[in-house]
């Protein structure tokens, strides 16, 4: 009977541990991203998984799986991402991740939390009044954190402001007089301004798209050509301070010309 060089047999078992390990460390990580991806559930939620497994979105997927090189490229920079209920998830969570992987500080920014009218007879869990409802295309899905308040919020504490789309987000932040009133001051100032799918609505509100060029998601294009826009079918657009895409599907793209266009100002 032969038998095993005990040398050998202890580097073998050496090579499949570390490979082990290193498969670990490997899914640890990704499952780490797409946790940060995710909103915390409180109702039947369809997984971000779903999302970036779809057919057609490799690119998406592979944009979030692969760590960033620079992890300290917008150190010091500002964000805000201005938001309320009916967000569409992954356009929050997904440039969210990635601005705060390159080292930004970002803030969730809400209007104040105001309950229903007691007639309309609904009834409101109690993390709405410090978090907002994520969707996933009209299915609610979960809720994040608000780490400030918009009435709280000044034009010099930020160097970027971001508006999410999702159907609802945009109806509720263009009613917010202190939301309209952030952004008109901040576009005064020159600094950045994103918004992707139905986010650009907001803009239309605050009256910044007249002579612009943008995008959006489809069904709001004619909003923005009635707002005094030049709406191009195009994954992302920038035009000066405010830069605009249309689409869950375009949220890589977008996300990599906020990074830019905030690295060069």
């Amino acid at each position: 009977m032969k038998t095993v060089n005990p040398i050998l047999a202890a580097s073998a078992l050496s090579l499949l541990s570390t490979l082990s390990t290193t498969a670990q460390n490997n899914s640890a990580r990704e499952l780490d991203i797409i946790n940060q991806l995710s909103t915390q559930t409180a109702v039947s939620a369809l997984p971000v998984t779903g999302f970036l497994n779809a057919p057609g979105n490799e690119k998406l997927k592979e944009f979030f799986l692969t760590p960033v090189k620079d992890a300290t490229a917008l150190k010091g920079k500002r964000i805000a991402v201005l938001v309320a209920d009916g967000f569409e998830e992954i356009e929050l969570t997904g440039p969210v991740w990635y601005f705060r992987a390159l080292g930004a500080q970002v803030d969730i920014v809400a209007p104040k939390f105001v309950p229903p009218p007691a007639q309309y007879g609904l009834s409101v869990p109690e993390m709405a009044k410090t978090h907002v409802m994520a969707i996933q295309y009209l299915n609610p899905v979960g809720w994040i954190k608000v780490d400030r308040r918009a009435d709280e919020i000044k034009v010099d504490e930020y160097d970027a402001a971001f508006i999410p789309g999702g159907a609802w987000n945009p109806d509720n932040l263009r009613h917010d007089k202190e939301v309209i009133r952030f952004l008109k001051n901040f576009n005064q100032s020159g600094k950045l301004i994103a918004a992707i799918c139905h986010g650009p609505l907001v803009l239309a509100s605050a009256d910044l798209l007249k002579g612009k060029k943008l995008t959006g998601y489809w069904n709001i294009q004619s909003d923005l050509t009635n707002a005094g826009g030049t709406v191009l079918e195009e994954p992302v657009v920038v035009d000066g301070n405010i830069v605009t895409s249309r689409h869950p599907i375009d949220v890589a793209v977008f996300s990599i010309a906020v990074k830019d266009q905030l690295l060069a100002r």
